[in-house]
Protein backbone atom coordinates (compact mmCIF):
# COMPACT_ATOMS: atom_id res chain seq x y z
CA UNK A 1 0.00 0.00 0.00
CA UNK A 2 1.28 3.43 -0.84
CA UNK A 3 1.55 6.78 1.22
CA UNK A 4 -1.48 8.02 -1.11
CA UNK A 5 -3.84 6.23 1.08
CA UNK A 6 -3.06 7.54 3.96
CA UNK A 7 -2.73 11.70 2.85
CA UNK A 8 -5.82 10.74 1.24
CA UNK A 9 -7.70 9.64 4.27
CA UNK A 10 -6.31 12.77 6.03
CA UNK A 11 -7.75 15.19 3.47
CA UNK A 12 -11.02 13.00 3.65
CA UNK A 13 -10.59 13.95 7.54
CA UNK A 14 -9.98 17.61 7.15
CA UNK A 15 -13.02 17.68 4.64
CA UNK A 16 -14.91 16.20 7.44
CA UNK A 17 -14.00 19.12 10.15
CA UNK A 18 -12.10 16.17 11.85
CA UNK A 19 -8.55 17.21 11.56
CA UNK A 20 -6.81 20.48 13.12
CA UNK A 21 -3.78 21.43 10.97
CA UNK A 22 -1.07 23.52 13.07
CA UNK A 23 0.46 24.69 15.80
CA UNK A 24 -1.62 26.41 17.47
CA UNK A 25 -5.23 24.68 16.40
CA UNK A 26 -3.71 21.16 17.12
CA UNK A 27 -2.48 22.53 20.72
CA UNK A 28 -6.26 23.66 21.75
CA UNK A 29 -7.81 20.30 20.38
CA UNK A 30 -5.30 18.72 22.44
CA UNK A 31 -5.67 20.64 25.62
CA UNK A 32 -9.40 20.44 25.33
CA UNK A 33 -9.28 16.49 25.25
CA UNK A 34 -10.30 16.45 21.76
CA UNK A 35 -7.01 15.08 19.86
CA UNK A 36 -6.98 11.60 19.49
CA UNK A 37 -4.07 11.17 17.35
CA UNK A 38 -1.37 13.40 16.92
CA UNK A 39 0.46 13.84 13.16
CA UNK A 40 4.17 15.01 13.10
CA UNK A 41 5.85 15.63 9.54
CA UNK A 42 9.09 13.67 8.80
CA UNK A 43 11.00 16.95 8.55
CA UNK A 44 9.97 18.88 11.76
CA UNK A 45 12.27 20.60 13.73
CA UNK A 46 12.88 19.00 17.23
CA UNK A 47 11.36 21.66 18.75
CA UNK A 48 8.08 20.94 16.91
CA UNK A 49 8.57 17.04 18.27
CA UNK A 50 8.86 18.17 21.72
CA UNK A 51 5.54 20.09 21.46
CA UNK A 52 3.65 17.19 20.16
CA UNK A 53 5.14 14.95 22.56
CA UNK A 54 3.61 17.14 25.51
CA UNK A 55 0.58 17.83 24.38
CA UNK A 56 -0.35 14.17 23.70
CA UNK A 57 1.03 13.75 27.28
CA UNK A 58 -1.30 16.61 28.46
CA UNK A 59 -4.04 15.66 25.98
CA UNK A 60 -4.43 11.92 27.04
CA UNK A 61 -3.52 10.55 23.41
CA UNK A 62 -1.25 8.99 21.31
CA UNK A 63 1.56 10.97 18.69
CA UNK A 64 3.49 9.59 15.63
CA UNK A 65 5.82 10.62 13.38
CA UNK A 66 4.69 10.48 9.56
CA UNK A 67 6.73 10.00 6.88
CA UNK A 68 5.80 12.63 4.53
CA UNK A 69 7.89 15.83 5.03
CA UNK A 70 5.95 19.10 5.28
CA UNK A 71 5.63 20.24 2.06
CA UNK A 72 4.43 16.70 1.32
CA UNK A 73 1.82 16.59 3.83
CA UNK A 74 0.54 20.17 3.24
CA UNK A 75 -0.10 19.49 -0.44
CA UNK A 76 -1.96 17.03 0.46
CA UNK A 77 -3.96 19.28 3.37
CA UNK A 78 -4.23 22.13 0.44
CA UNK A 79 -1.58 24.45 2.16
CA UNK A 80 2.17 25.17 1.09
CA UNK A 81 3.44 23.20 3.82
CA UNK A 82 2.11 21.67 7.21
CA UNK A 83 4.17 20.22 10.47
CA UNK A 84 1.34 18.75 12.67
CA UNK A 85 -2.11 18.03 12.70
CA UNK A 86 -4.38 16.48 15.09
CA UNK A 87 -7.71 13.79 14.16
CA UNK A 88 -10.23 14.53 16.73
CA UNK A 89 -12.30 11.79 15.63
CA UNK A 90 -11.40 8.06 16.94
CA UNK A 91 -12.31 5.99 13.79
CA UNK A 92 -10.21 8.33 11.79
CA UNK A 93 -7.53 8.05 13.84
CA UNK A 94 -7.30 4.16 14.19
CA UNK A 95 -7.55 3.76 10.38
CA UNK A 96 -4.90 5.89 9.82
CA UNK A 97 -2.68 3.93 12.57
CA UNK A 98 -3.71 0.87 10.95
CA UNK A 99 -2.90 2.16 7.11
CA UNK A 100 0.79 3.58 8.60
CA UNK A 101 1.20 -0.10 10.05
CA UNK A 102 0.66 -1.46 6.91
CA UNK A 103 3.17 0.48 5.40
CA UNK A 104 5.43 -0.12 8.13
CA UNK A 105 4.82 -2.95 10.63
CA UNK A 106 7.73 -2.77 12.69
CA UNK A 107 7.41 1.13 13.15
CA UNK A 108 3.33 1.71 13.68
CA UNK A 109 2.31 -1.71 14.13
CA UNK A 110 2.14 -0.94 18.45
CA UNK A 111 0.52 2.40 17.78
CA UNK A 112 -2.26 0.77 15.35
CA UNK A 113 -3.09 -1.81 18.27
CA UNK A 114 -3.27 0.80 21.12
CA UNK A 115 -5.69 2.17 18.45
CA UNK A 116 -7.83 0.13 17.69
CA UNK A 117 -7.96 -1.27 21.29
CA UNK A 118 -9.17 2.23 22.10
CA UNK A 119 -11.57 2.17 18.76
CA UNK A 120 -13.91 -1.27 20.28
CA UNK A 121 -13.85 -0.04 23.93
CA UNK A 122 -15.71 3.05 22.77
CA UNK A 123 -18.10 0.86 20.72
CA UNK A 124 -18.67 -1.16 23.80
CA UNK A 125 -19.09 1.36 25.64
CA UNK A 126 -21.41 2.60 23.41
CA UNK A 127 -23.59 0.15 23.11
CA UNK A 128 -23.40 -0.93 26.31
CA UNK A 129 -26.82 -0.01 28.59
CA UNK A 130 -27.36 2.61 31.01
CA UNK A 131 -27.61 1.81 34.60
CA UNK A 132 -29.10 4.48 36.92
CA UNK A 133 -27.63 4.99 40.36
CA UNK A 134 -30.38 2.73 42.93
CA UNK A 135 -32.51 4.44 44.70
CA UNK A 136 -32.87 4.34 48.51
CA UNK A 137 -35.98 2.98 50.14
CA UNK A 138 -37.25 5.62 52.43
CA UNK A 139 -38.19 4.50 56.33
CA UNK A 140 -40.85 2.16 57.09
CA UNK A 141 -42.81 5.02 59.36
CA UNK A 142 -41.61 8.06 56.99
CA UNK A 143 -39.36 8.90 59.38
CA UNK A 144 -35.95 11.01 59.35
CA UNK A 145 -33.50 8.69 60.69
CA UNK A 146 -30.70 11.07 60.32
CA UNK A 147 -28.95 11.88 63.10
CA UNK A 148 -29.33 15.19 64.91
CA UNK A 149 -26.72 18.33 64.35
CA UNK A 150 -24.41 18.09 66.90
CA UNK A 151 -24.16 21.71 69.16
CA UNK A 152 -20.55 23.18 68.97
CA UNK A 153 -19.66 24.06 72.36
CA UNK A 154 -20.02 27.61 72.97
CA UNK A 155 -23.29 27.42 71.30
CA UNK A 156 -26.25 29.52 73.33
CA UNK A 157 -29.53 27.74 73.62
CA UNK A 158 -31.87 29.29 71.33
CA UNK A 159 -34.33 31.83 72.94
CA UNK A 160 -38.42 31.12 72.34
CA UNK A 161 -39.72 33.15 70.02
CA UNK A 162 -35.82 34.46 68.52
CA UNK A 163 -37.37 32.86 64.94
CA UNK A 164 -40.59 34.01 64.94
CA UNK A 165 -40.72 37.72 62.08
CA UNK A 166 -44.38 38.26 63.04
CA UNK A 167 -44.86 41.58 64.40
CA UNK A 168 -45.25 41.64 68.53
CA UNK A 169 -49.00 41.99 68.11
CA UNK A 170 -49.51 39.22 66.15
CA UNK A 171 -47.84 36.93 68.24
CA UNK A 172 -49.21 34.45 70.66
CA UNK A 173 -49.48 35.98 74.26
CA UNK A 174 -47.55 33.92 77.28
CA UNK A 175 -49.71 30.88 77.77
CA UNK A 176 -51.49 31.21 75.12
CA UNK A 177 -51.57 28.16 72.11
CA UNK A 178 -50.65 29.52 69.09
CA UNK A 179 -53.39 29.50 66.76
CA UNK A 180 -56.33 29.05 69.67
CA UNK A 181 -56.90 32.15 71.05
CA UNK A 182 -56.99 29.78 74.50
CA UNK A 183 -54.65 29.27 77.09
CA UNK A 184 -53.13 25.30 77.41
CA UNK A 185 -55.54 23.47 78.51
CA UNK A 186 -58.46 25.23 77.57
CA UNK A 187 -61.74 23.96 75.84
CA UNK A 188 -62.19 24.36 72.20
CA UNK A 189 -64.42 27.56 72.54
CA UNK A 190 -63.39 28.84 75.46
CA UNK A 191 -61.97 32.59 75.47
CA UNK A 192 -59.55 33.82 77.51
CA UNK A 193 -60.97 36.04 80.35
CA UNK A 194 -60.06 39.44 80.12
CA UNK A 195 -58.29 41.61 83.43
CA UNK A 196 -60.70 43.24 85.42
CA UNK A 197 -59.76 46.18 87.75
CA UNK A 198 -61.07 45.32 90.91
CA UNK A 199 -64.04 46.90 92.64
CA UNK A 200 -66.03 48.03 89.33
CA UNK A 201 -68.59 45.60 88.26
CA UNK A 202 -67.41 44.32 84.60
CA UNK A 203 -64.43 45.98 84.15
CA UNK A 204 -65.63 49.33 82.98
CA UNK A 205 -63.11 52.31 84.12
CA UNK A 206 -64.30 55.79 85.32
CA UNK A 207 -66.32 57.70 83.14
CA UNK A 208 -67.81 55.38 81.29
CA UNK A 209 -71.33 53.54 80.56
CA UNK A 210 -72.12 49.70 80.53
CA UNK A 211 -71.78 49.99 77.07
CA UNK A 212 -68.26 50.78 77.36
CA UNK A 213 -68.78 54.27 75.42
CA UNK A 214 -68.05 57.62 77.38
CA UNK A 215 -70.95 59.25 79.11
CA UNK A 216 -72.38 61.49 81.58
CA UNK A 217 -72.20 59.81 85.35
CA UNK A 218 -75.94 59.15 86.86
CA UNK A 219 -77.37 62.47 88.43
CA UNK A 220 -79.03 62.24 91.42
CA UNK A 221 -82.30 63.47 92.41
CA UNK A 222 -83.94 62.62 89.17
CA UNK A 223 -84.26 64.37 85.85
CA UNK A 224 -83.44 67.93 85.84
CA UNK A 225 -86.23 70.76 84.93
CA UNK A 226 -86.00 72.84 82.25
CA UNK A 227 -84.03 76.12 81.71
CA UNK A 228 -86.54 78.97 83.24
CA UNK A 229 -88.43 76.72 85.43
CA UNK A 230 -87.36 76.39 89.09
CA UNK A 231 -88.67 72.92 92.30
CA UNK A 232 -91.76 74.55 92.12
CA UNK A 233 -93.10 74.41 88.84
CA UNK A 234 -93.75 78.11 88.75
CA UNK A 235 -92.59 80.30 85.61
Amino acid sequence: MSGNNVLSLLGLALRGGRLAVGEEPAALAAKAGQARLLLVASDAAGNTRRRAEHLAEEGHCLWLALPFAKAELGGALGRGSAAIAALTDLGLAAAVAERLAQLDPEHYGEAAARMDLKRRRATERKAAPRRDPPKKAPPPDGRDRRPPKPRREGDRPRKAGAGDRRPPWDRPREGERPGTGRPHGGKPGESRPRNRKPGRPGGQGPGRSQGGRPGRPPQRGGRKPPFGRDKGGGH
